[in-house]
């Protein structure tokens, strides 16, 4: 079984701008900082925030599911804007998923000077015996991700 979710946000500052954020480690710091309830801590094992940089993130206490999962950054493109991670270890991994991964872009507007759209998708794909278990997939943490980051680095709305 697989699937996909997706979700974009408007933000209101040049994509190279938002690029800089949501294609840095530094996006780490800001969901730990932003997001408490989710996420308690993210550590760098190996890497520096380029492809194959592996963080280990650990969710807030009291959370339901897996204390904490490995992901791998499997693409960092600077020039499209396009950052993947997949869980390598933990997390959906122990529910019978055989791929969980993330994609971020961020996504120059036409004709709108100083404006882009990022976008959040979650493609995953798990054993047919767990298909049960694709009812805890959810685009509503990677969208929280994105509006903390729009909220803490770029005081903007979005709609």
């Amino acid at each position: 079984m697989e699937g996909r979710l997706s979700e974009e946000i408007e933000v209101k500052v040049p994509a190279s701008e938002a690029w800089k954020v949501y294609g840095s480690l530094q996006l780490s710091k800001i969901v730990v900082e932003g997001l408490p309830s989710i996420f308690s801590k993210v550590e760098v094992v190996d890497g520096d925030g380029s492809t194959r940089t592996i963080l280990h993130l650990f969710f807030a206490p009291g959370t339901a599911g897996p204390s904490s999962f490995k992901e791998k950054l499997a693409v960092v493109d600077d020039e499209n804007r396009v950052k993947v991670s997949e869980v390598v270890e933990g997390g959906y991994l122990d529910l019978g998923f055989t791929l969980y991964r993330i994609c971020m872009e961020v996504i120059e507007e036409e004709g709108q000077k100083g404006e882009c759209i990022v976008r959040g998708s979650i493609e995953y794909e798990l054993r047919e015996e767990a298909a049960a278990n694709a009812a805890l997939v959810s685009i509503e943490p990677v969208v929280a991700v994105m509006q903390d980051v729009v909220w803490d680095c770029f005081f903007t709305d979005f709609e």
